[in-house]
C-alpha cells in the first residue's frame, strides 16, 4: 500500500550519546574534566580550545539548531537565556523571575524556551522527592547544566585556579558528580529515578536515587576530608525518607565503607555503582 508506512515502535532502542564520561578518560585528564567538561572538541584532549569552543557551539545552538527545532525566540534573546540559566545552576527553577529579567517574557513563554533547551541535551532538571513526612519540602526542580565546560564558560571563568575561588564553585562540582552519576546508570542500563529532596528547615539530599525500590541518599561537596557533622546531617535527611543507602561523595582520596554508609569519592563511586 502507497504512503503507509511501518511503525519500528517495539523493534527501535533509543542510545543517549553523551560527550565523554569521566570513566572514560585517562586518569590524568581527572582534574580537568571537572573544568572543562567532556566535549571531545572543547578542551578535554587539547585545552587551548576553552573556551573559544564552547562560545561558538552555544552560538551555533542559538542561531541554528534551536530555530530549526522550531523555537523561534530571536538568537540574541536566547545567549541571554543561557547565561542566566548558568547563574541559575543548581537552584530551584523560578520561570517568572527570570522572564522578568529577559524583559518581561511570560513564564509559559520561559518555560517554553527552556524546553527546547532539554531536547537539545544543554540542561537537566532534577525533580523534587515527595514523601509525606511531616514536615514542608521544596516542591519545584532544580536546574542544572548538563556540560560544566559549558557553564564556566557562560560563567566567565577560564582557568582551573579562578574556578576554585568561585562563589558558586560547590554546586559546580556538585552538578557535574550528579550528571556522572546519571549518565553512568544509563550507560550500565540500570532502571532508576533521580530525585533531590529539601525540607524548609533546610535539610537537604542532593541526589535521591530509587533503584530497584532502593532508596540511596547522595550528598556531594567539595572537600577531601568529609567531616562528621557532614554525615550527621545526611543521616537526618536520609532517615525523613526512609533511605537504606546513604553516601557522601566528595574529593577524598579514599572510601570507607559500611553496611549503609559509604564516604567516598565519584570514580570510586561510580565503580561501586556499576557492581550493584
Amino acid at each position: 500500500m502507497k504512503q503507509i508506512s511501518e511503525s519500528l515502535a517495539g523493534r527501535l532502542g533509543i542510545c543517549e550519546m553523551t560527550p565523554f564520561l569521566i570513566s572514560e578518560l585517562p586518569k590524568s585528564k581527572d582534574n580537568s574534566f571537572w573544568f572543562l567538561g567532556g566535549y571531545p572538541d572543547g578542551g578535554i584532549l587539547n585545552k587551548k580550545h576553552f573556551p573559544v569552543w564552547q562560545q561558538n557551539y552555544l552560538s551555533l545552538i542559538a542561531q541554528r539548531d534551536l530555530p530549526n527545532l522550531g523555537l523561534s525566540a530571536k538568537p540574541g534573546i536566547l545567549q541571554r537565556l543561557f547565561k542566566m540559566l548558568a547563574f541559575h545552576h543548581g537552584h530551584t527553577w523560578n520561570a517568572s523571575e527570570l522572564g522578568k529579567s529577559l524583559g518581561g517574557l511570560s513564564y509559559h513563554t520561559v518555560n517554553n524556551y527552556v524546553e527546547y533547551l532539554q531536547y537539545v541535551y544543554l540542561i537537566r532538571f532534577l525533580q523534587p522527592f515527595h514523601k509525606n513526612i511531616g514536615k514542608r519540602i521544596v516542591k519545584t526542580p532544580k536546574l542544572y547544566w548538563r556540560d560544566t565546560g559549558l557553564l564556566h564558560s557562560l560563567l566567565g571563568c577560564y582557568s582551573s585556579e579562578e574556578l576554585l575561588n568561585q562563589p558558586w564553585v560547590g554546586t559546580s562540582f556538585e552538578g557535574m558528580v550528579i550528571e556522572q552519576i546519571l549518565a553512568h546508570l544509563s550507560l550500565y542500563d540500570i532502571p532508576h529515578e533521580a530525585y533531590f529532596f529539601r525540607t524548609s528547615d533546610q535539610y537537604e539530599i542532593d541526589l535521591v536515587l530509587n533503584i530497584r525500590n532502593s532508596i540511596w541518599a547522595i550528598e556531594v561537596k567539595l572537600t577531601t576530608s568529609p567531616k562528621n557533622i557532614d554525615f550527621k546531617r545526611l543521616s537526618i535527611a536520609a532517615d525523613m525518607i526512609q533511605a537504606s543507602k546513604r553516601i557522601f561523595i566528595s574529593r577524598t582520596p579514599k572510601t570507607i565503607q559500611s553496611e549503609k554508609n559509604i564516604s567516598t569519592n565519584l570514580l570510586d563511586f561510580l565503580r561501586l555503582l556499576r557492581q550493584s
